[in-house]
């Protein structure tokens, strides 16, 4: 079984990405192959990248980096949920990012992104040279456009057909996820 982090990108004040979030987490929750958990960045609350070495050297002086790389560290693969801004990814979540290094290789990655008629996709593409530095590897999407038609009283209820969407990226993720884990367990070995 993989252990799944979905991660909320948005930390904005009357944000849709956490019923976002919970939606997916629980479409997560119920895969056979996952052990899911969902991480707010809201609550994780990171401030500006601060560490004064560089990430791949792993010599991490604040408690925060180091809950931070102790969450990542622990995760097989990871969903980002995001919105897109000005054509963009979130600050907060590039930040979270930059805070490590190795404890993002060799993982897939998938994206939930959400926005009006371009769904966040500008945001994504922005974003997958970003994953694919860290090492991150990108195993899918789930485009969600004009997502507040599906979202009331802090609840998103989309149709069946993004459902679908996210089970069939799921099983992508689990797929890519457990060839990963077996090679970094031979790493590890090695």
């Amino acid at each position: 079984m993989l252990k799944l982090h979905t991660i909320v990108a948005s930390t904005r004040p009357g944000r849709a990405g956490l019923s976002i979030g919970t939606w997916f987490h629980g479409i997560a929750s119920a895969h056979k192959d996952f052990q899911a958990e969902l991480i707010d960045l809201k609550a994780v609350n990171l401030p500006f990248f601060d560490e004064p070495h560089h990430p791949r050297l792993r010599q991490y002086m604040h408690q925060h980096t180091k809950d931070w790389s102790a969450t990542i560290d622990a995760a097989d693969a990871v969903v980002f949920v995001m919105p897109e801004y000005n054509h963009g990814f979130t600050a907060p979540l590039k930040n979270a990012i930059d805070y490590l290094s190795h404890e993002w290789a060799d993982k897939p990655v998938g994206f939930v992104s959400y926005g009006g008629v371009s769904a966040g996709t500008r945001a994504v593409q922005l974003l997958k040279p970003v994953t694919t530095a860290v090492g991150l590897v990108a195993a899918g999407e789930v485009n969600i456009p004009f997502y507040a038609q599906y979202r009331q009283d802090e609840t998103f209820t989309p149709p069946e057909s993004f459902n679908d969407a996210a089970n069939l990226m799921l099983g992508r993720i689990a797929k890519v996820g457990a060839t990963l884990k077996a090679q970094r367990q031979v790493l590890v070995a090695a």
